[in-house]
């Protein structure tokens, strides 16, 4: 089963960059600043180097969404199926939906399957957890309409043709530092749940207060998994973040990268698992809005919202259902 976690694991961050390799590049490929080939290929190297820096999140994955009496490697693995699959499900239609909030919603499900709504650490969830999953997509949108309002105001006296072209080479810092904080935040995800299947195969426990402290073959295993995945990229998703939802200019997509990546910075040094997906894709919204309302399709962007909704409840009911098939068959 410690196998099970550690394969589990990887294939959830290749999923999982794959998915959301939209985040770190669909703007910069949108804007055409950089080919598909070069911008995955930027974006795997800066996952990679965000995920190996920083145990915050990945302590708040592993021990603060199931209690540590009550976290098994049956909860573990539930939880990382149910998240595969619907990130899975999304990426085949193209659908940007949260990897961070699929694998969360799929260990409340695995946790109440084990043990009941008590295994569940219900003061982190209503602490870090659920506030963010409003707060974070609405500071997403402020951050891309003020950072956009800010750079309109620096280059009123610049020629658009001067504009574009100095913004067609910071938006490659920007999507860099896009890649690194998901890489931070989301790829600290599976280094969390494989250090705790560790600690049970080494101990049988998991004590409470105890600190994470991750081999480094786990660390270079989940950073390389979700680097791999990024580097395949999640074409459907891209389209949909950078070239249907609103019309983007390097200006623009260097906009929405800073704000975004700024928000999932600062929560990943507070070991807040935020959704990565939801501060780009309201980044981006924020950045069209000063344009006109009008500039953003709201169609797509409802559909969106809408997968959003829709991920908490179906993942918790597949992570219940798949621990309790598990329990059936042990």
């Amino acid at each position: 089963m410690f196998i099970l976690v550690i394969i589990l694991s990887v294939a959830f961050a290749v999923v999982n960059g794959a998915h959301d390799a939209a985040n770190a590049i669909a703007t910069v490929v949108g804007t055409r600043v950089l080919s598909p080939i070069k911008a995955v290929s930027m974006a795997a190297v800066m996952n990679l180097l965000g995920a190996a820096t920083g145990l915050a999140v990945a302590s708040t994955i592993g021990k603060g969404i199931v209690s540590s009496d009550f976290i098994t490697v049956d909860v573990i693995v539930a939880a990382l199926v149910a998240a595969i699959v619907w990130e899975f499900i999304t990426l085949r239609i193209g659908l940007p939906v949260s990897g961070t909030h699929s694998l969360i919603a799929g260990l409340i499900g695995a946790g109440i399957a084990q043990a009941g709504s008590g295994a569940i650490e219900w003061s982190v969830l209503t602490h870090k957890v659920l506030p963010f999953v409003v707060i974070s997509p609405a500071i997403g949108f402020v951050a891309g309409y003020t950072v956009m309002l800010i750079v309109l105001w620096i280059c009123r006296r610049t020629s658009p043709l001067k504009v574009e072209s100095r913004f067609s080479k910071l938006q490659i810092l920007s999507a860099s530092f896009m890649a690194y904080s998901h890489g931070r935040n989301d790829g600290q995800m599976p280094i969390g749940l494989i250090t705790v299947a560790w600690m049970l195969y080494e101990t049988g426990k998991v004590s409470t207060g105890t600190e994470l402290h991750p081999p480094i073959w786990i660390i270079l295993v989940s950073a390389t998994a979700i680097a791999c995945g990024t580097a395949l990229g999640g074409w459907r998703v891209i389209r949909t973040l950078g070239m249907r939802m609103t019309a983007l200019k390097p200006v623009q997509g260097f906009a929405a990268e800073t704000a975004a990546a700024s928000v999932i910075a600062t929560t990943s040094v507070f070991g807040i698992p935020v959704s990565t997906t939801h501060c780009m894709t309201a980044s981006i919204m924020g950045v069209g809005s000063t344009k006109r309302l009008s500039a953003v399709k709201w169609g797509v962007a409802r559909s969106i919202v809408v997968g959003w909704i829709v991920t908490f409840p179906l993942c918790i009911f597949i992570g219940w259902a798949i621990a309790e098939l598990i329990r059936v068959i042990s």
